[in-house]
């Protein structure tokens, strides 16, 4: 998908969804990495993490794209627009927004450490000595399960 294809797209979903035509400028942004988009308050435009167009179902990205636009027309219309008013967590749920967006460049963590004795699972990216540290809840050993 080409910045073109998403400008007509969030345009299309802006007239569907809200009534009200999107006139401003629709990018993608591979600087992205914890977020699925952002609405940027001093120009009007939306951004959008490419690896949403790509890794997710259409129907995720959709969805994103309704998350930026209550945060763009509650902003142009100075009513609450961030996360926590009122105001945007009505408009979100009124339009079938999505509140969270998939993680999208964070490894599925690959490390699984248990305590040997109340078998609590700690799930990690990266290795740690297990002579040093502890279980958090029992103080018990921790020994590697998976890599």
């Amino acid at each position: 998908m080409t910045d073109q294809e998403l400008q007509r797209l969030i345009e299309r979903i802006s007239i569907e969804s809200f009534q009200v035509p999107f006139r401003h400028t629709a990018s993608f942004n591979s600087r992205l990495r914890s977020t699925g988009g952002r609405y940027m308050l001093e120009t009007h435009n939306i951004e959008i993490n490419p690896h949403i167009a790509t890794d997710y179902p259409p129907e995720i990205l959709v969805g994103v794209i309704k998350h930026e636009l209550c945060h763009y027309h509650l902003h142009l219309n100075h009513r609450g627009y961030q996360h926590r008013d009122h105001d945007f967590k009505v408009l979100l749920q009124k339009v079938g927004g999505s509140r969270y967006s998939p993680s999208s460049l964070r490894p599925d963590p690959q490390i699984v450490y248990e305590c040997r004795q109340c078998h609590k699972r700690y799930y990690r990216q990266r290795h740690f000595n297990v002579q040093k540290y502890r279980c958090s809840r029992c103080g018990g050993h921790l020994k590697l399960i998976s890599k």
